[in-house]
Parts: structure tokens; sequence; C-alpha cells
């Protein structure tokens, strides 16, 4: 792997980017990390992770158009490399790990 792995959070703030597309201000991303996890998520705590990601190139922020116009990201290609190698790295480390083993008699 080429850099650190994401974070848990960077992870699903990266995704949640991907899956609002041009709708990827801060509050859509904390709606999205909330529809998809039903955890309640701080703004604050998606504006940090955001800021840290844009700090590392693995997100790029601009303004939209007009009066009171938000801050829009989007995925950079380091970050799309990064997000597949988070990924895998996640895979491989499940690959072999059978939870049912847990619970006796193989039911969850």
């Amino acid at each position: 792997m080429s850099a650190a792995p994401l974070g848990s959070f960077e992870e699903q703030v990266l995704l949640a980017v991907l899956r609002t597309r041009a709708e990827s201000y801060g509050m859509a991303v904390r709606r999205e990390i909330e529809g998809v996890t039903g955890r309640e998520v701080a703004i604050g705590a998606v504006y940090a992770t955001l800021d840290r990601l844009e700090a590392k190139g693995l997100v790029a922020s601009s303004r939209g158009h007009g009066t009171g116009s938000r801050r829009l990201f989007e995925v950079t290609g380091a970050g799309a490399a990064a997000l597949v190698e988070t990924r895998g790295m996640r895979d491989r480390l499940w690959r072999g790990v059978e939870l049912g083993e847990l619970f006796g008699d193989g039911a969850l």
C-alpha cells in the first residue's frame, strides 16, 4: 500500500461524498452517513474529516454558484485509490474469518 489506510470514518465520509455526487456538501454527507449507518454524526466531525481529507489530497472542494453557495466536495483520483486500497486491506483481513465459530452453532 502506498499510503496509510483510511480510518473507518474517513472511509465513510469519502463514500458519502461519492454517493451524494453533485450535492456533496457537508450536511448532505452527514445525512448520507446517518441514513446508511443509522448512527448520529456530529457535523463538526464531518467538516474536520473533510478538511483533513482535503489536506491529504483525497478530496477537493469548490464553492457552488450563487449567493450563500455551499462548499462542495469531490473525491480525487488519490481518494479513489485510497478507497480501493482500504477496501482491499479490509477484505484481506476478513478472509478466513468465520464469525459463526464464535457462536457455537454457527448462527449469528
